[in-house]
Protein backbone atom coordinates (compact mmCIF):
# COMPACT_ATOMS: atom_id res chain seq x y z
CA UNK A 1 0.00 0.00 0.00
CA UNK A 2 1.40 3.40 -1.01
CA UNK A 3 1.64 6.08 1.67
CA UNK A 4 0.93 9.30 -0.20
CA UNK A 5 2.14 11.51 2.65
CA UNK A 6 5.51 9.76 2.58
CA UNK A 7 5.64 9.81 -1.22
CA UNK A 8 5.02 13.56 -1.33
CA UNK A 9 8.07 14.17 0.83
CA UNK A 10 10.15 13.07 -2.18
CA UNK A 11 8.62 15.80 -4.39
CA UNK A 12 9.67 19.35 -3.33
CA UNK A 13 6.83 21.05 -5.19
CA UNK A 14 4.40 20.00 -2.44
CA UNK A 15 6.46 21.89 0.13
CA UNK A 16 6.25 25.02 -2.00
CA UNK A 17 2.61 24.50 -3.02
CA UNK A 18 0.87 22.57 -0.20
CA UNK A 19 -2.60 23.10 -1.73
CA UNK A 20 -1.56 21.70 -5.10
CA UNK A 21 -3.92 19.19 -6.75
CA UNK A 22 -1.80 18.00 -9.65
CA UNK A 23 -3.76 15.84 -12.08
CA UNK A 24 -1.66 16.32 -15.22
CA UNK A 25 0.98 13.63 -14.88
CA UNK A 26 0.16 12.29 -18.35
CA UNK A 27 1.57 15.55 -19.69
CA UNK A 28 4.56 15.74 -17.36
CA UNK A 29 5.08 14.11 -13.98
CA UNK A 30 6.29 15.99 -10.93
CA UNK A 31 10.03 15.94 -10.28
CA UNK A 32 11.86 14.17 -7.48
CA UNK A 33 14.06 15.99 -5.00
CA UNK A 34 16.81 13.44 -5.73
CA UNK A 35 16.65 14.41 -9.39
CA UNK A 36 17.07 18.07 -8.54
CA UNK A 37 19.98 17.26 -6.21
CA UNK A 38 21.67 15.21 -8.92
CA UNK A 39 21.42 18.09 -11.41
CA UNK A 40 22.86 20.50 -8.85
CA UNK A 41 25.67 18.06 -8.06
CA UNK A 42 26.70 17.97 -11.71
CA UNK A 43 26.86 21.76 -12.02
CA UNK A 44 28.46 22.31 -8.61
CA UNK A 45 31.06 19.55 -8.80
CA UNK A 46 31.65 18.46 -12.40
CA UNK A 47 30.35 20.78 -15.14
CA UNK A 48 32.35 19.00 -17.85
CA UNK A 49 31.50 17.35 -21.14
CA UNK A 50 31.31 13.60 -21.67
CA UNK A 51 34.01 11.56 -23.46
CA UNK A 52 36.10 14.63 -24.31
CA UNK A 53 37.86 15.65 -21.09
CA UNK A 54 41.15 13.85 -20.40
CA UNK A 55 41.10 14.81 -16.73
CA UNK A 56 39.46 13.54 -13.57
CA UNK A 57 36.27 15.66 -13.71
CA UNK A 58 35.66 14.66 -17.32
CA UNK A 59 36.20 11.03 -16.43
CA UNK A 60 33.75 11.24 -13.52
CA UNK A 61 31.13 12.87 -15.73
CA UNK A 62 31.46 10.19 -18.40
CA UNK A 63 31.29 7.44 -15.79
CA UNK A 64 28.04 8.83 -14.34
CA UNK A 65 26.59 9.38 -17.81
CA UNK A 66 27.29 5.80 -18.86
CA UNK A 67 26.00 4.50 -15.52
CA UNK A 68 22.59 5.87 -16.46
CA UNK A 69 22.77 4.03 -19.78
CA UNK A 70 23.48 0.83 -17.89
CA UNK A 71 20.63 1.53 -15.45
CA UNK A 72 18.16 2.14 -18.28
CA UNK A 73 19.27 -1.02 -20.07
CA UNK A 74 18.62 -3.13 -16.97
CA UNK A 75 15.34 -1.31 -16.36
CA UNK A 76 13.85 -2.28 -19.74
CA UNK A 77 15.78 -5.58 -20.15
CA UNK A 78 17.99 -4.35 -22.98
CA UNK A 79 21.70 -4.45 -23.75
CA UNK A 80 23.66 -1.30 -22.98
CA UNK A 81 24.57 -0.60 -26.61
CA UNK A 82 20.87 -0.66 -27.53
CA UNK A 83 20.12 2.46 -25.45
CA UNK A 84 20.30 5.84 -27.23
CA UNK A 85 19.87 9.10 -25.33
CA UNK A 86 17.63 11.64 -27.05
CA UNK A 87 15.93 14.82 -25.94
CA UNK A 88 12.59 13.02 -25.67
CA UNK A 89 10.15 10.58 -27.25
CA UNK A 90 9.64 13.03 -30.10
CA UNK A 91 13.28 13.03 -31.17
CA UNK A 92 13.48 9.25 -30.87
CA UNK A 93 10.51 8.70 -33.15
CA UNK A 94 11.74 11.34 -35.60
CA UNK A 95 15.11 9.57 -35.74
CA UNK A 96 13.40 6.36 -36.79
CA UNK A 97 11.05 8.15 -39.21
CA UNK A 98 14.02 9.92 -40.79
CA UNK A 99 15.63 6.55 -41.45
CA UNK A 100 12.51 5.20 -43.13
CA UNK A 101 12.22 8.35 -45.23
CA UNK A 102 15.47 7.26 -46.88
CA UNK A 103 14.48 3.65 -47.60
CA UNK A 104 10.73 3.55 -48.31
CA UNK A 105 9.42 3.81 -51.84
CA UNK A 106 6.14 4.18 -53.67
CA UNK A 107 3.85 1.24 -52.90
CA UNK A 108 5.34 0.56 -49.46
CA UNK A 109 2.95 0.80 -46.52
CA UNK A 110 3.12 2.39 -43.06
CA UNK A 111 0.67 1.33 -40.34
CA UNK A 112 -0.38 3.80 -37.64
CA UNK A 113 -3.69 4.63 -35.91
CA UNK A 114 -5.94 7.57 -35.07
CA UNK A 115 -5.08 6.89 -31.44
CA UNK A 116 -1.54 8.22 -31.81
CA UNK A 117 -0.01 11.28 -30.22
CA UNK A 118 1.05 13.80 -32.88
CA UNK A 119 4.63 12.69 -32.14
CA UNK A 120 3.84 9.31 -33.66
CA UNK A 121 1.50 10.64 -36.32
CA UNK A 122 2.96 13.67 -38.10
CA UNK A 123 6.44 12.20 -38.77
CA UNK A 124 4.84 9.33 -40.68
CA UNK A 125 2.68 11.73 -42.67
CA UNK A 126 5.87 13.52 -43.71
CA UNK A 127 7.61 10.24 -44.56
CA UNK A 128 4.65 9.13 -46.67
CA UNK A 129 4.58 12.41 -48.61
CA UNK A 130 8.33 12.31 -49.21
CA UNK A 131 8.52 8.66 -50.31
CA UNK A 132 5.02 8.24 -51.78
CA UNK A 133 4.45 5.36 -49.40
CA UNK A 134 0.89 4.73 -48.22
CA UNK A 135 -0.35 5.14 -44.65
CA UNK A 136 -2.80 2.50 -43.45
CA UNK A 137 -4.81 3.21 -40.30
CA UNK A 138 -5.82 0.49 -37.86
CA UNK A 139 -9.57 0.84 -37.54
CA UNK A 140 -10.54 1.57 -33.95
CA UNK A 141 -13.40 -0.12 -32.13
CA UNK A 142 -16.42 1.95 -31.10
CA UNK A 143 -14.70 2.35 -27.74
CA UNK A 144 -11.59 3.66 -29.49
CA UNK A 145 -9.30 0.65 -29.03
CA UNK A 146 -6.73 -1.02 -31.26
CA UNK A 147 -7.41 -4.74 -31.68
CA UNK A 148 -5.37 -7.54 -33.20
CA UNK A 149 -8.19 -8.34 -35.63
CA UNK A 150 -8.33 -4.77 -36.92
CA UNK A 151 -4.55 -4.66 -37.17
CA UNK A 152 -4.58 -7.83 -39.27
CA UNK A 153 -7.07 -6.19 -41.62
CA UNK A 154 -4.48 -3.58 -42.69
CA UNK A 155 -1.30 -5.68 -42.43
CA UNK A 156 0.07 -6.84 -45.78
CA UNK A 157 3.20 -7.95 -47.57
CA UNK A 158 3.75 -4.27 -48.41
CA UNK A 159 3.92 -3.21 -44.76
CA UNK A 160 7.41 -1.95 -43.93
CA UNK A 161 6.95 -0.15 -40.61
CA UNK A 162 4.31 -0.34 -37.88
CA UNK A 163 4.26 2.63 -35.48
CA UNK A 164 1.79 2.39 -32.59
CA UNK A 165 1.43 3.55 -29.00
CA UNK A 166 1.84 1.24 -26.02
CA UNK A 167 -0.75 3.25 -24.06
CA UNK A 168 -2.90 6.06 -25.47
CA UNK A 169 -2.36 9.48 -23.90
CA UNK A 170 -6.04 10.39 -24.38
CA UNK A 171 -7.87 7.12 -23.75
CA UNK A 172 -5.42 5.27 -21.50
CA UNK A 173 -5.93 2.03 -23.45
CA UNK A 174 -3.28 -0.68 -23.54
CA UNK A 175 -2.41 -1.89 -27.04
CA UNK A 176 -2.09 -5.70 -27.53
CA UNK A 177 1.50 -5.35 -28.67
CA UNK A 178 2.93 -8.85 -28.38
CA UNK A 179 0.52 -10.29 -30.93
CA UNK A 180 0.83 -7.24 -33.19
CA UNK A 181 4.64 -7.31 -33.16
CA UNK A 182 4.70 -11.03 -33.89
CA UNK A 183 2.33 -10.62 -36.83
CA UNK A 184 4.27 -7.64 -38.20
CA UNK A 185 7.54 -9.56 -38.04
CA UNK A 186 5.98 -12.41 -39.98
CA UNK A 187 5.63 -9.88 -42.80
CA UNK A 188 9.25 -8.73 -42.31
CA UNK A 189 8.04 -5.32 -41.11
CA UNK A 190 9.79 -3.29 -38.43
CA UNK A 191 7.87 -2.12 -35.36
CA UNK A 192 8.26 1.14 -33.44
CA UNK A 193 6.45 1.63 -30.14
CA UNK A 194 5.67 4.98 -28.51
CA UNK A 195 5.99 4.04 -24.83
CA UNK A 196 5.81 7.56 -23.37
CA UNK A 197 2.58 6.83 -21.48
CA UNK A 198 3.41 3.20 -20.72
CA UNK A 199 6.78 3.70 -19.03
CA UNK A 200 5.30 5.44 -15.95
CA UNK A 201 2.73 2.65 -15.40
CA UNK A 202 4.02 -0.64 -16.84
CA UNK A 203 7.29 -2.52 -16.59
CA UNK A 204 8.91 -2.45 -20.02
CA UNK A 205 10.61 -5.60 -21.30
CA UNK A 206 11.91 -5.07 -24.81
CA UNK A 207 13.26 -8.60 -25.09
CA UNK A 208 9.88 -10.12 -24.26
CA UNK A 209 8.13 -7.76 -26.68
CA UNK A 210 10.72 -8.44 -29.40
CA UNK A 211 10.22 -4.89 -30.59
CA UNK A 212 12.59 -3.17 -33.03
CA UNK A 213 12.31 0.40 -31.73
CA UNK A 214 10.82 1.80 -28.53
CA UNK A 215 10.85 5.40 -27.29
CA UNK A 216 9.93 7.09 -24.00
CA UNK A 217 10.69 10.23 -22.00
CA UNK A 218 12.27 11.02 -18.64
CA UNK A 219 9.93 13.87 -17.75
CA UNK A 220 6.89 11.59 -17.54
CA UNK A 221 8.80 9.42 -15.04
CA UNK A 222 9.65 12.01 -12.34
CA UNK A 223 12.88 12.82 -14.20
CA UNK A 224 14.24 15.91 -15.98
CA UNK A 225 12.84 17.42 -19.14
CA UNK A 226 14.95 17.27 -22.28
CA UNK A 227 15.92 13.60 -21.85
CA UNK A 228 14.53 10.64 -23.73
CA UNK A 229 15.37 7.03 -24.47
CA UNK A 230 15.31 5.33 -27.83
CA UNK A 231 15.79 1.58 -27.78
CA UNK A 232 17.02 0.02 -31.01
CA UNK A 233 17.52 -3.71 -31.04
CA UNK A 234 20.85 -5.03 -32.24
CA UNK A 235 19.47 -5.99 -35.65
CA UNK A 236 18.56 -2.37 -36.41
CA UNK A 237 21.90 -0.87 -35.36
CA UNK A 238 23.63 -1.07 -38.71
CA UNK A 239 20.64 -0.43 -40.94
CA UNK A 240 19.37 2.69 -39.14
CA UNK A 241 21.00 5.92 -40.25
CA UNK A 242 21.68 8.81 -37.84
CA UNK A 243 19.28 11.73 -37.58
CA UNK A 244 21.96 14.30 -36.78
CA UNK A 245 25.62 14.62 -37.66
CA UNK A 246 28.41 16.36 -35.80
CA UNK A 247 30.86 15.95 -33.00
CA UNK A 248 31.57 12.76 -31.05
CA UNK A 249 29.47 10.46 -33.24
CA UNK A 250 32.30 9.97 -35.72
CA UNK A 251 35.22 7.57 -35.71
CA UNK A 252 37.16 9.20 -38.53
CA UNK A 253 36.68 12.25 -40.74
CA UNK A 254 38.60 13.38 -43.81
CA UNK A 255 37.87 15.76 -46.67
CA UNK A 256 35.99 13.16 -48.67
CA UNK A 257 34.00 11.16 -46.10
CA UNK A 258 33.30 10.26 -42.50
CA UNK A 259 33.13 6.96 -40.67
CA UNK A 260 30.62 6.77 -37.83
CA UNK A 261 31.03 5.04 -34.49
CA UNK A 262 28.98 1.99 -33.65
CA UNK A 263 25.63 2.33 -31.88
CA UNK A 264 24.63 3.90 -29.64
CA UNK A 265 27.20 6.65 -30.10
CA UNK A 266 26.58 7.21 -33.81
CA UNK A 267 23.07 8.42 -32.87
CA UNK A 268 24.27 10.92 -30.23
CA UNK A 269 25.82 13.83 -32.11
CA UNK A 270 26.92 16.91 -30.20
CA UNK A 271 26.79 17.70 -26.52
CA UNK A 272 23.93 15.80 -24.87
CA UNK A 273 21.78 16.96 -21.90
CA UNK A 274 24.46 15.64 -19.55
CA UNK A 275 22.99 16.76 -16.23
CA UNK A 276 19.56 15.46 -17.21
CA UNK A 277 20.83 12.05 -18.27
CA UNK A 278 22.82 11.68 -15.04
CA UNK A 279 19.79 12.75 -12.96
CA UNK A 280 17.43 10.37 -14.77
CA UNK A 281 19.16 7.52 -12.98
CA UNK A 282 17.62 8.77 -9.71
CA UNK A 283 14.14 8.54 -11.22
CA UNK A 284 14.74 4.97 -12.37
CA UNK A 285 16.02 4.02 -8.92
CA UNK A 286 12.79 5.43 -7.48
CA UNK A 287 10.70 3.26 -9.80
CA UNK A 288 12.75 0.25 -8.81
CA UNK A 289 11.87 0.85 -5.17
CA UNK A 290 8.13 1.23 -5.85
CA UNK A 291 6.95 -1.71 -7.91
CA UNK A 292 4.59 -1.16 -10.82
CA UNK A 293 1.83 -3.29 -9.33
CA UNK A 294 1.63 -0.86 -6.40
CA UNK A 295 1.46 2.10 -8.78
CA UNK A 296 -1.36 0.53 -10.78
CA UNK A 297 -3.25 -0.56 -7.67
CA UNK A 298 -3.06 2.93 -6.21
CA UNK A 299 -4.05 4.78 -9.38
CA UNK A 300 -6.82 2.26 -10.07
CA UNK A 301 -8.36 3.03 -6.65
CA UNK A 302 -8.32 6.75 -7.40
CA UNK A 303 -9.67 6.14 -10.90
CA UNK A 304 -12.61 4.02 -9.73
CA UNK A 305 -13.36 6.33 -6.80
CA UNK A 306 -13.56 9.36 -9.09
CA UNK A 307 -15.57 7.57 -11.78
CA UNK A 308 -18.16 6.55 -9.20
CA UNK A 309 -18.66 10.19 -8.22
CA UNK A 310 -18.72 11.41 -11.82
CA UNK A 311 -21.48 8.92 -12.68
CA UNK A 312 -23.71 10.86 -10.30
CA UNK A 313 -23.31 13.99 -12.44
CA UNK A 314 -25.54 13.79 -15.52
CA UNK A 315 -23.75 16.79 -17.04
CA UNK A 316 -20.44 14.89 -17.24
CA UNK A 317 -19.56 12.60 -20.13
CA UNK A 318 -16.64 10.21 -19.59
CA UNK A 319 -15.11 8.76 -22.77
CA UNK A 320 -12.89 6.04 -21.31
CA UNK A 321 -14.34 4.50 -18.13
CA UNK A 322 -12.74 1.08 -18.77
CA UNK A 323 -9.11 1.94 -19.49
CA UNK A 324 -5.96 0.40 -18.02
CA UNK A 325 -4.32 3.39 -16.28
CA UNK A 326 -5.46 6.17 -13.96
CA UNK A 327 -6.63 8.57 -16.65
CA UNK A 328 -10.09 10.05 -17.16
CA UNK A 329 -11.01 11.94 -20.33
CA UNK A 330 -14.30 13.78 -20.04
CA UNK A 331 -16.39 16.81 -20.90
CA UNK A 332 -18.99 18.90 -19.12
CA UNK A 333 -22.19 19.51 -21.09
CA UNK A 334 -22.40 23.06 -22.41
CA UNK A 335 -18.97 24.06 -21.10
CA UNK A 336 -15.88 24.35 -23.25
CA UNK A 337 -12.89 22.62 -21.62
CA UNK A 338 -10.83 25.81 -21.59
CA UNK A 339 -13.67 27.67 -19.87
CA UNK A 340 -13.89 24.94 -17.26
CA UNK A 341 -10.17 25.27 -16.64
CA UNK A 342 -10.63 28.82 -15.34
CA UNK A 343 -12.52 27.42 -12.35
CA UNK A 344 -10.22 24.43 -11.91
CA UNK A 345 -7.16 26.68 -11.95
CA UNK A 346 -8.75 29.05 -9.42
CA UNK A 347 -9.10 26.07 -7.09
CA UNK A 348 -5.51 24.95 -7.82
CA UNK A 349 -6.81 21.80 -9.47
CA UNK A 350 -4.50 21.30 -12.41
CA UNK A 351 -5.49 19.04 -15.29
CA UNK A 352 -5.32 19.21 -19.07
CA UNK A 353 -7.77 20.84 -21.47
CA UNK A 354 -7.61 20.69 -25.26
CA UNK A 355 -6.71 18.10 -27.87
CA UNK A 356 -3.75 16.68 -25.90
CA UNK A 357 -1.52 16.72 -29.00
CA UNK A 358 -3.78 14.02 -30.41
CA UNK A 359 -6.32 15.73 -32.64
CA UNK A 360 -7.34 12.64 -34.66
CA UNK A 361 -8.61 10.73 -31.60
CA UNK A 362 -10.32 13.87 -30.28
CA UNK A 363 -12.21 14.11 -33.57
CA UNK A 364 -12.93 10.36 -33.40
CA UNK A 365 -14.73 11.10 -30.13
CA UNK A 366 -16.79 13.73 -31.95
CA UNK A 367 -15.26 16.59 -29.98
CA UNK A 368 -13.02 19.55 -30.63
CA UNK A 369 -11.45 19.34 -27.16
CA UNK A 370 -11.73 17.40 -23.90
CA UNK A 371 -10.63 17.54 -20.28
CA UNK A 372 -8.13 14.99 -19.00
CA UNK A 373 -7.33 14.12 -15.39
CA UNK A 374 -4.41 11.77 -14.83
CA UNK A 375 -3.45 10.24 -11.49
CA UNK A 376 -0.13 9.06 -10.11
CA UNK A 377 1.39 7.88 -6.85
CA UNK A 378 1.41 11.34 -5.22
CA UNK A 379 -2.36 11.78 -5.63
CA UNK A 380 -4.91 10.86 -2.98
CA UNK A 381 -8.67 10.72 -2.45
CA UNK A 382 -8.66 14.34 -1.34
CA UNK A 383 -7.39 15.27 -4.81
CA UNK A 384 -10.27 13.31 -6.33
CA UNK A 385 -12.78 15.09 -4.09
CA UNK A 386 -11.40 18.50 -5.04
CA UNK A 387 -11.64 17.61 -8.72
CA UNK A 388 -15.27 16.55 -8.35
CA UNK A 389 -16.06 19.65 -6.27
CA UNK A 390 -14.55 21.85 -8.98
CA UNK A 391 -16.61 20.08 -11.64
CA UNK A 392 -19.77 20.69 -9.60
CA UNK A 393 -18.80 24.34 -9.15
CA UNK A 394 -18.24 24.63 -12.91
CA UNK A 395 -21.64 23.12 -13.68
CA UNK A 396 -23.38 25.45 -11.23
CA UNK A 397 -21.54 28.55 -12.46
CA UNK A 398 -22.31 28.02 -16.12
CA UNK A 399 -25.93 27.12 -15.43
CA UNK A 400 -26.28 30.40 -13.58
CA UNK A 401 -24.40 32.20 -16.37
CA UNK A 402 -26.86 30.82 -18.93
CA UNK A 403 -29.82 31.61 -16.71
CA UNK A 404 -30.72 27.96 -16.16
CA UNK A 405 -32.21 26.52 -13.03
CA UNK A 406 -29.89 24.49 -10.82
Amino acid sequence: MICVRKIREAFPIYKNHPQLVYLDSAASALKLNKVKESINYYYDNLNTNVYRGDYDLGYQTTTLFEATREEVAQFINADKQEIVFTKGTTEGINLVANHFSSILKEGDEIIISELEHHTNFIPWQIVAKKTKATIKYVKLTKEGRITVANFLAVLSDKTKIVALNYVSNVMGYLTPLREIIMLAHEKKARVLIDAAQAAPHFKLDVKALKVDYLAFSSHKMFGPTGVGILYLNEQTHQETIPFEYGGEMVLKVDKESAIFKDAPYKFEAGTPPIEGVIAFKEAIKFFNKIDYSSIREHTKMLHEYTLKKLKELKEVKVYNPHNEIGLITFNIDGVHPHDAMTIFAKNKVYLRAGQHCAEPITKFLGEMATLRASFHIYNDFNDCDKLVASIKETIAFFKQFRGEKK
